[in-house]
């Protein structure tokens, strides 16, 4: 519970993570980099609500800690707060307010971290690693969603030990998104199941994929009216869904496209295909962010579809994204992902990484 900067915390060697490179293609678009980076992978971001003054940063990773940034406006970033698991941290997210952020570990834990304390507490207990985790904010309810490995996606109010409701899962939790009164989660095995959060959650469909590799990421978007209509679902082979929960025309609306490949959609020569390891919707305009392991970050417009930019390529997989609340700063993360595994050495596990931000 160590705050950032102090002679105990870490960062010490923060400045020296990139400063040692001989070149700059961890960072080729010199987009500005976050101080006091994680010791390991980054697995996940997110940007603090509207509700909270100014624009905060979390990120989890791999090194078992949370950390927490303040973004100024000159893009320039001041560490804050820091919070450790006994394991890998694998999915953040804000209460409404902003005064809570919520972590989900894989030491089978969730906890609840009060930011104007600093001081954490276990709020879940799942039997097996917790790999997402949401807040829920109802008219008649709030609670936290976390979803496992252990195949439960539980329900906590945070002053009980034990669940509001557990639902079971044909398969292992991957990855899941709500957005109020609708939340979708993405299993093995090609799972998908959406649930309805009105009144109190229960399942409201299961749907066979329109992906026929394994799920890495999903994100729910939104209407003219700003209500949950669909989402966008990412696969470890370079390909994304656009999933209308209701469409007019189902054949029409509903389509997948290719990304995060070597060659773009050229067919004709081999691929190196990549997984799509986050998306991100634009809280305004409604385009969408996708990264992957190829180490590039590409913007898309779905309705019109067309990818609107792609990046220059970093040295290493980009493993998540955010918006900010108001979508004028795009954070995205450069860390090992293990794709590569069988090609590195024991000595090579462990990368220093960083979090540009945009």
């Amino acid at each position: 519970m160590s705050l950032f900067g102090t002679s105990s915390g870490f960062g010490a060697g923060g400045t020296s993570v990139f400063g040692s490179t001989t070149t700059d293609s961890h960072n080729p678009m010199k987009d500005v980099e976050v101080t006091s980076p994680p010791d390991d992978s980054i697995s996940c971001l997110a940007f603090s609500p509207p509700a909270m003054p100014g624009n905060f940063l979390i990120g989890g990773s791999w090194a078992n800690d949370v950390r927490c940034w303040e973004v100024q406006d000159n893009g320039q970033t001041v560490p804050k707060a820091q919070q450790m698991h006994t394991g890998p941290v694998l999915d953040v997210c804000w209460s409404d307010d902003g005064s809570k952020v919520f972590t989900a570990s894989c030491d089978k834990t969730a906890k609840m971290w009060d930011l104007n304390s600093n001081q954490a507490m276990q709020i879940a207990q799942h039997d097996g690693p917790i790999k997402t985790i949401h807040w829920i904010k109802a008219p008649n309810y709030s609670c936290v969603m976390t979803g496992s490995w252990d195949k439960t996606l539980k329900f906590w109010d945070t002053r009980s030990p034990n669940p509001m409701m557990s639902l079971q899962m044909p398969e292992r939790c991957y990855c899941a998104d709500v957005v109020y009164p609708m939340a979708v989660v993405a299993t093995a095995e090609r799972g998908l199941i959406v649930y309805q959060l009105e009144n109190q959650p229960s399942e409201f469909r299961r749907i066979d994929s329109p992906l026929k590799h394994q799920h890495r990421c999903v994100a729910i978007f939104k209407d003219k009216q700003n209500k949950p209509t669909g989402f966008a679902l990412g696969s470890i082979e370079g390909r994304v869904a656009i999933h209308y929960i209701n469409p007019p025309n189902p054949a029409k609306d509903n389509f997948t496209f290719k990304c995060h490949r070597s060659n773009g959609t050229n067919t004709a020569t081999p691929q190196d295909i990549y997984a799509v390891n986050a998306i991100s919707f634009h809280p305004v305009h409604g385009t969408l962010a996708t990264v992957g392991s190829d180490g590039r970050f590409s913007f898309w417009d779905k309705d019109a579809r067309t990818k609107l930019k792609t990046s220059e390529q970093l040295d290493q997989p980009i493993t998540a994204c955010c918006f900010n609340h108001n979508g004028n700063i795009f954070a995205y993360a450069s860390s090992y992902d293990w794709s590569k595994i069988q090609n590195r050495s024991h000595e090579d596990w462990e990368f220093p990484s960083g979090t540009p931000v945009k």
